[in-house]
């Protein structure tokens, strides 16, 4: 889950798994790849062998907004 509206544009996400992020040239903040928005929230599935890196994203992520579910 990624609370894009939060989002300071750090690139931590993008630099840690580049193949879930993009960084929008638009406003400068993290695009969660192919998410669906559903209450505000990006959202999409992981594949099972990204779980461990995206829980240290998630972790490294400054204001907290990318949540492993």
């Amino acid at each position: 889950m990624h609370y894009r509206d939060k989002c300071i544009g750090c690139g931590i996400c993008y630099e840690m798994q580049p193949d879930y992020w993009r960084m929008s040239t638009r406003d400068g903040k993290a695009t969660l790849v192919k998410a669906e928005m559903k209450k505000k929230v990006h959202q999409r599935e992981i594949m099972d062998w990204d779980v461990e890196l995206a829980q240290k994203l998630a972790h490294a992520c400054p204001v907290k907004v990318i949540k492993i579910m």
